[in-house]
């Protein structure tokens, strides 16, 4: 009996160890790069390749500095156009072995080379930190921070929604600016809760925050997505009306430095011009 159930233990403990051991590795691999394609340029522009980052949570042991650095090289290798951050820059999880201030945190973004610049938005991690830090590092890092503002960028304009996780978010300002600024609009949010609120005349909107659950189990799913809307808004593509969200997976961690059943990614999408229509006006 007692030879038994020391069996049982030592077959537990191994079966732990191992899980433990992919889910690390899983978290610390290179990023699947998904893509999108969206017909919504006006006729006769350019296609643009956007690049969402999101959730990089610099800390040890899994996201170091120099592991960021690597990432910024994989980003770069994708050509884009335009780079979007959407939050949580640092972490502050109890179980890592290193926390970083916001300068080392953010340095290797400056090495980010996309034609048309970098632009962001804060995370919930990143106001708990510092939200004066996190400004006057990404501005070191060559990174444009939005908070319930807008800017242009080529035929676009970028509204960045701050954080909605910790009731720093104004859709009604963002909005605003973006249509005092002009441009196809494009949202861009650390959470996607803020998605059924934004009208149908912002095309897309990109986030992250949920991780896409980070830890999901067999039958069971994610442990959590920290969404009010639960697994509706947590992952991939969502297609509401006229409107289309994309919500990253995210790069780094956040509470345990594992992930299972939800892998590291980067989002490229393809902004490509509708078609015109033989009648005269553009049609999707």
């Amino acid at each position: 009996m007692k030879r038994g159930l020391r069996i049982a233990a030592l077959v537990l403990i191994v079966a732990a160890l191992t899980i433990l051991t992919v889910a690390y590795r899983t978290a610390t691999a290179d990023p699947v790069i998904r893509e999108a394609h969206l017909s919504i340029l006006p006729p006769g522009e350019r296609p643009l390749h956007v690049l969402l980052l999101s959730d990089i949570h610099v800390a040890g042991p899994d996201m170091p500095p120099e592991r960021l650095a690597h990432l910024v090289t994989i980003a770069n290798a994708q050509r884009p156009d335009l780079v979007l951050i959407a939050g949580d820059f640092v972490s502050d999880k109890r179980t890592a072995t290193r926390l970083y201030a916001f300068d080392p945190a953010t340095r290797p973004l400056a090495a980010l080379r996309p034609r048309l610049g970098v632009v962001a938005v804060l995370g919930n991690h990143d106001h708990w930190r510092s939200t004066r830090q996190a400004h006057v590092a990404l501005a070191k890092a060559g990174v444009r921070l939005l908070d319930n503002q807008a800017i242009r960028v080529g035929p676009l304009v970028i509204g960045g929604l701050d954080d909605a996780f910790t009731r720093r978010a104004n859709l009604p300002a963002t909005i605003a600016a973006m249509d005092r600024v002009g441009g196809l609009p494009i949202l861009l949010s650390h959470s996607p809760d803020p998605f059924p609120a934004v009208p149908a005349s912002v095309p897309l909107m990109l986030a992250g925050h949920t991780h896409c659950g980070q830890i999901r189990l067999p039958i069971v799913g994610a442990v959590a997505t920290m969404s009010a809307y639960g697994d509706r808004y947590a992952c991939g593509i969502v297609r509401e009306g006229d409107k289309t969200l994309i919500v990253g997976a995210g790069l780094g961690t956040s509470l345990l430095p594992l992930r299972l059943g939800a892998v590291p990614d980067m989002w490229l999408v393809t902004l490509a011009p509708r078609r015109a229509s033989p009648r005269g006006p553009a049609a999707l």
